[in-house]
């Protein structure tokens, strides 16, 4: 990776970009891959001459930009290991995060109480030392989890977990599904996360004809309107917010032919009304499930006729990775079909946790990886999810629930049930609107029963990076206290 833009520089693409980089705020919005490649070889000179050697940890946290990648490559090119930190986490998180890094520089656009910091304001481009190659085992990158329910965990990967394991595959041009040297690739995440970094790595070796890159999701109507994607990747948060663009008369998502999203699992009403966007004759979308320790473990296509439910997430791809279920009290292994903790059995699993590899130790199982998710694995195979273990509620499916809301209450923006422990299911419903009292009644007359709802708008719900909800950060605004039905174990 740290020669990656090297590497590629050759390349037809063209990079578009929603504002200029922070490290190279007069560079423009427009790059060749060559460029690129001569801002991430000055970058890492930067790096160099503030002292960062091979083996130290280098802390970067800033504004959302894929910058945040060219950074991560030009520290991976000097030895160093790149920490990547969301600018979302909030001060008392990442004081912790930082302690727990020890990093030998902190690159950084905020205020931090880290003693070693480089600004991303003073970026000078400088001539770096030679390219310092590592052995495929040792730590290439720390990423950290979204933190749905408290500190994230910083999560080591290394060249053989997360370039050999996951980019590797990804960057082959498979029939049908595969990128086109003329596609228009874009996309819309948070690249502190390590899902960004395999996608760098492959995007690049694809080299489609452009790539549009959004640093903020309400870019798209500007950016997806000038450049209209062919193949887009984005958050799910983002897919959900793009909902009344896509349906709009400035619909800027009509050619794109394959749609793709992780993280979380996707709710039906939001694929369906992307899909339909498209004007090709036969959109995809693909969803991947996994988790930053793993990578994907399984994958979906839906297309127009079968977007109706998004819990079955499909089957793990053959030769990467195995899901078996256990029974969340005595972890034996339970018959196929029937509810319990998933586990996971992946090459690409993570090296570990810094500061807490005895939490990484409570996850491992031998081969297999405890994901904390309920779930259930058919016969066939395929795996459907139910809820986090530490979000479960007795008697129903919170994430089905949710599924079933938005699906019946097209004004209805999100839908979160929080569970709490002593407590009936609480719906968060999430509108731009008023909520009709007699059109929620009917909308969960068949469910099972439910606290009143909680109407909120979209700013006012605590969010991650990637705009997962902060679930237990929500239900402790709302009860006063975060205790669940869930052991909360394997968080």
């Amino acid at each position: 990776m740290g020669t990656l833009f090297d590497q590629c520089a050759g390349a037809a693409t063209t990079v578009r970009l929603d504002r200029p980089f922070d490290i190279a705020p007069g560079g423009g919005d427009t790059y060749t891959v060559a460029q690129l490649a001569e801002l991430v070889l000055g970058a890492a000179g930067w790096l160099s001459e503030a002292g960062v050697r091979p083996g130290d940890r280098v802390a970067v946290v800033k504004r959302n930009h894929w910058d945040y990648d060219l950074l991560a490559c030009a520290a991976v090119r000097l030895g160093a290991v790149p920490a990547l930190l969301s600018c979302h986490l909030p001060d008392d998180t990442l004081d912790i995060l930082i302690k727990r890094l020890d990093p030998a520089l902190v690159v950084t656009d905020r205020a931090l109480g880290a003693s070693r910091v480089l600004r991303i304001d003073e970026f000078t481009a400088s001539r770096p030392p030679p390219p310092h190659r590592r052995h495929d085992d040792d730590p290439l990158i720390i990423n950290h989890t979204s933190g749905t329910t408290g500190v994230p965990k910083l999560v080591v990967h290394t060249t053989r977990t997360i370039i050999d394991r996951l980019a590797r595959p990804e960057s082959v041009r498979w029939p049908v599904i595969g990128t086109r040297r003329d596609d228009v690739m874009g996309n819309a995440s948070s690249y502190a996360h390590g899902r960004t970094f395999c996608w760098t790595a492959s995007a690049l070796c694809l080299a489609p004809r452009e790539i549009v890159m959004l640093s903020d999701a309400s870019s798209a109507a500007r950016m997806f309107g000038a450049h209209p994607p062919t193949v887009l990747e984005a958050l799910p948060s983002a897919y959900v917010r793009w909902r009344p663009l896509a349906a709009g008369p400035d619909n800027p998502f009509h050619a794109v032919r394959r749609f793709v999203s992780t993280y979380d699992a996707m709710h039906p009403p939001v694929i369906r009304t992307m899909l339909h966007a498209s004007r090709r004759r036969r959109p995809l979308w693909m969803q991947g499930w996994g988790q930053t320790e793993t990578g994907p473990l399984s994958f979906r296509f839906l297309t127009r006729r079968t977007a109706h439910t998004t819990r079955d997430l499909g089957r793990p791809m053959p030769g990467m990775a195995r899901l078996r279920v256990v029974d969340p009290r005595t972890l034996e292994p339970v018959p196929r079909g029937t509810p319990g903790l998933v586990f996971a059995r992946t090459r690409a699993r993570c090296a570990g946790y810094v500061g807490e590899q005895d939490r990484w130790q409570a996850k491992a199982d031998g081969p297999w990886w405890n994901t904390g998710d309920l779930g259930i694995v058919s016969r066939t195979g395929a795996v459907t999810l139910l809820d986090r273990e530490v979000d479960a509620a007795a008697g129903l499916s919170c994430l089905a629930v949710e599924d079933t809301v938005e699906d019946r209450l097209p004004g209805v923006v999100e839908c979160v049930v929080l569970a709490a422990s002593g407590r009936p299911p609480i719906p968060v419903v999430v509108t731009d609107a008023e909520l009709d009292p007699a059109g929620w009644r009917l909308a969960v007359a068949e469910l099972p029963p439910m606290a009143e709802p909680v109407v909120l708008r979209w700013d006012e719900v605590p969010r991650t990076a990637t705009g997962k909800v902060r679930r237990l950060e929500l239900l402790a605004r709302l009860v006063g206290a975060t205790d669940t039905n869930g052991s909360g174990r394997w968080t």
